[in-house]
């Protein structure tokens, strides 16, 4: 079961809590974070595609996906790790940019790994900030991509690594 809090300070600001328990150990949730053949697998809301770029998972490393809508549009997110804690925690920044690469969102994002009697309880706190008008647009719909990434990750899961 998912819950989500959505509080919003301003329509160029976003923040969002998702928590989610997956029949999975912690050690395997953690991994699908950290390799980058599953992230492409089901990063981004549903219907899109990845391409992992770069994902360097150690502290002040780069990562860099592009997301592919179905209608043809890319979308790169990149952002580098701050904090990583295997299997229990993630802290990044996570950033929009158009495609000269200057940013649109700045992120950043926390995802804790919480072990539940074998089960994983994943929690994502996650907040952007729009650095262009359109750009809060995007925000609108961060609640739901981040829900539908993660309905990905748990067929993901289910399928691949459990």
């Amino acid at each position: 079961m998912a819950e989500s809090t959505n509080p919003v300070s301003s329509p160029m600001e976003r923040e969002v809590v998702i928590t989610r328990v997956f029949d999975v150990p912690r050690e395997l949730a953690f991994r699908a974070w950290t390799d980058p053949k599953h992230m492409e697998q089901w990063w981004g809301p549903k219907g899109f595609t990845n391409t992992v770029e770069q994902m360097d998972v150690r502290p002040g490393g780069a990562w860099r996906i592009v997301m592919h809508a179905p209608d043809g549009a890319s979308y790169p997110a990149q952002g580098v790790y701050r904090e990583i804690v295997p299997p229990e925690r993630l802290v990044f920044t996570n950033n929009a940019v158009d495609k000269d690469g200057n940013s649109i969102i700045d992120g950043f994002t926390t995802v804790t790994f919480t072990d539940q009697n074998g089960k994983t309880k994943l929690t994502i706190e996650t907040r952007g900030v729009a650095k262009v008008a359109y750009a809060a647009n995007y925000l609108k719909g961060m609640e739901m991509g981040w829900t539908q990434s993660l309905e990905k990750l748990a067929q993901e899961l289910a399928e691949t690594l459990a």
